[in-house]
């Protein structure tokens, strides 16, 4: 009985040991993320249910409205903002410590072939400078390729990863982001 109980004991141990390491693991990656429609969104959440991130929405102070989201009007607010590389709109939302994180995801929209300034808002609000960085985006017509470029380029400090053009929905996102996270 003694040797029965000692053996059920050690496999509890071994898989309580194991759960903290997991949970460990998972809580160092980031998945965050800035979608005014809900589609950027929508792939941001399966990256994070994919590889057990943790969520995190980029959150400007003033929410668009489809009206500022209208980019065949030079005076809409995107458009605006678009035009003026030192724009950085303000944000909202629950503050971060990055410092928990080892790899974090970037994910937003294609605006006029970059990331919407809020973005480089968020990256200038905290320290990236010791974690791995992945961009993700969707677009209706273009590639992640020119606003992944710009970003190295304003943020040479960070260690950026390839990025990658989600426009293939949940299903996509989900495999790439385990694949990645598999290679790192």
């Amino acid at each position: 009985m003694k040797h029965l109980l000692f053996i059920l004991m050690s496999l509890f141990m071994f898989s309580c040991s194991s759960n903290a390491q997991n949970a460990q693991s998972d809580a160092n990656i980031l998945v965050a993320y800035f979608s005014c429609t809900g589609t950027t969104e929508n792939v941001a959440k399966a990256i994070a249910d994919a590889i057990s991130a943790q969520l995190y929405q980029i959150t400007p102070a003033t929410a668009y409205t489809s009206a500022d989201l209208n980019w065949q009007d030079s005076n809409s607010r995107s458009s605006v903002e678009m035009k003026d590389d030192n724009s950085r709109p303000e944000l909202a939302g629950e503050p971060l410590d990055i410092s928990n994180y080892d790899v974090v995801f970037i994910g937003y929209p294609i605006w006029w072939d970059l990331c919407p300034r809020a973005v480089n808002t968020f990256i200038e609000k905290y320290d990236f400078s010791s974690k791995t960085v992945i961009p993700f985006a969707t677009s209706g017509s273009s590639a992640i390729s020119n606003s992944a470029k710009q970003l190295q380029k304003l943020y040479p400090n960070i260690n950026w990863q390839e990025g990658k053009l989600l426009n293939g929905g949940a299903k996509q996102a989900a495999e790439w982001s385990k694949q990645l996270t598999e290679t790192h």
